[in-house]
């Protein structure tokens, strides 16, 4: 029998790996349930997805082999007290909640568990996550693979030591905002030199995901595909210029270390 995926939280994040789970194939809307807060969220994902959804958390708790904790971290110390008597035995438990360690939700559920502590980004509802995984160590190997087969259902995966999960929420959790500000910039400055909107946001994306992708298959070292851009005396150059004069890389350096400051600030609350 397919095993059954849980949700309980269906915002932004756990809507977006729901539909990424499903859209990859791996397993079907009819193995995919959740609970959410309100009547209006539980409509939304039954009409988005097709899936069963409630708000009873217990309900899904209870039915889920595979339970992932889709909630905002201050509603941890709300939700593991209601489902910790009525989790399935066997259970695996996924949270994705940045700053809330494996000995934290483990202490909340007062027992030992299948726990796997992970970082997905929001990118996974267009198959493009980058997600990071720790699991502790009633976690079998095979499990694990399972846990890990998900994730990579909606993007790319990596198994990682949990001393940098803060890193992670960084340099991928939360990093698509600051590259979601880059696009707009790039965009109101193509707007300002009398490019029609739609296509400046079109030309930004497609160059930052094209630039990506660059990194990612030549496997050649950022700066130097920056340096090959860079023809003596010209356009880009003097862009590189300027970028550097304003701060950019300090810029991107402190947002991203304050990020991550304070996710461990929040796993010693």
């Amino acid at each position: 029998m397919e095993k059954m995926v849980g949700f309980i939280g269906g915002g932004n994040m756990g809507s977006a790996m729901m539909s990424g789970i499903i859209h990859a194939g791996l397993y079907d809307a009819d193995h995919v349930i959740a609970s959410c807060k309100t009547a209006g969220s539980v409509e939304r994902l039954h009409s988005q997805l097709g899936i069963y959804a409630t708000t009873d958390n217990c309900e899904i708790a209870s039915r889920a082999d595979i339970l992932f904790l889709a909630v905002k971290p201050n509603l941890f110390a709300t939700v593991i007290p209601q489902i910790r008597s009525c989790c399935k035995e066997g259970q695996i438990v996924v949270s994705i909640a940045a700053g809330q360690t494996i000995q934290g939700i483990t202490d909340a559920f007062q027992r030992p568990v299948k726990l796997v502590r992970g970082m997905p980004n929001t990118p996974a509802q267009v198959g493009q996550a980058m997600s990071a995984l720790t699991p502790n160590k009633h976690v079998r190997e095979e499990e694990l693979a399972e846990v890990l087969a998900i994730f990579e259902s909606f993007g790319e995966a990596e198994v990682v030591p949990e001393h940098l999960m803060d890193a992670v929420v960084g340099v991928s959790g939360s990093s698509p905002a600051y590259i979601y500000m880059m696009i707009e910039a790039m965009a109101d400055a193509a707007v300002a030199d009398g490019m029609p909107r739609a296509q400046a946001y079109k030309f930004a994306a497609q160059s930052v995901k094209g630039a990506a992708q660059m990194v990612l298959q030549t496997g050649t070292h950022p700066g130097s595909l920056k340096d090959a851009v860079c023809s003596p005396g010209g356009t880009t150059i003097a862009a590189v210029a300027k970028l550097e004069e304003n701060g950019f890389r300090s810029a991107v350096i402190d947002a991203q270390r304050a990020c991550v400051q304070k996710s461990r600030d929040m796993s010693r609350s």
